[in-house]
């Protein structure tokens, strides 16, 4: 098993003069907190996408891959720099944010092809990230166990449906990663145009990637987590997290 964090953006709304995965809390770094996590689980090998400034970041036991062309591309660009990770199975996140073992536990008891994390009671969190708007949230429709659309703009009040949001975090297993390389070889060459909710395929994030394998006629099995999490975009959020993750 392999982890794999994308770490190769701004974070600028978070108001801080070192990359948003290297702040503090509680006297331990964003990313270090997540490492440590994984390695508790023995899950050793730790790839971080890395992109401005990526000379400070100096965590040890880690690999890194430096996304040249950070300023070319979105989220998913970013996760493609380091493609040749994407094999056998493997985790997929964010490194903005964080979870505890519950939620890891959860991940990785799945044996579905792609398994993405979502929280169904996520419109709580965001009574207290009053400077971080709910539409914003990335966001994913679930009917009958199982994913059928992942955007920020879903609305359902249907009695059948629930929407959660979508963690930033995702597994792959060994076909799962096949999957996910090949139909990014396949667009990055042929797709023109606006790509889902981002102008084009090169501006993409990756829930835009991920509604496209959906479409696709691939399943994503939805991982409806239990534990605790939190994403760090604002000062606000840090302060969140610093009274979550003691």
């Amino acid at each position: 098993m392999k982890a794999i964090f994308i770490a190769a953006g701004y974070g600028s709304r978070l108001k801080q003069d070192i990359p948003k995965p290297l702040v503090e809390i509680n006297g331990s770094s964003i990313l270090q907190r997540q490492i440590s996590l994984f390695q508790k689980h023995g899950i050793d090998d730790i790839v971080i996408i890395v992109g401005p400034e990526k000379e400070k970041f100096n965590l040890k036991n880690v690999r890194y891959i430096n996304d040249i062309d950070f300023d070319k591309h979105e989220q998913l660009g970013s996760l493609m720099a380091g493609k040749s990770e994407i094999n056998n199975d493997v985790i997929i996140l964010f490194a903005d944010i964080l979870f505890d073992d519950q939620i890891l536990d959860q991940m990785l008891q799945s044996t579905s092809d792609i398994a993405v994390a979502l929280d169904l009671d996520w419109e709580k969190s965001y009574l207290e990230r009053i400077d971080n708007p709910s539409s914003e949230a990335d966001k994913i429709l679930i009917k009958n166990d199982e994913v059928v659309k992942i955007s920020k703009n879903i609305d359902s009040n249907k009695i059948d449906e629930d929407v959660g949001e979508f963690l930033g975090l995702l597994k792959l297993s060994n076909y799962g990663s096949k999957i996910f390389v090949e139909m990014y070889d396949k667009l990055i060459k042929t797709h023109k145009g606006k790509f889902h909710e981002a102008a084009s395929f090169n501006n993409a994030k990756l829930l835009d990637f991920l509604q496209e394998i959906l479409e696709s006629n691939f399943k994503l099995t939805p991982i409806v987590t239990q534990g605790k999490w939190c994403e760090i975009d604002t000062p606000l959020d840090l302060e969140r997290a610093k009274n979550m993750f003691i």
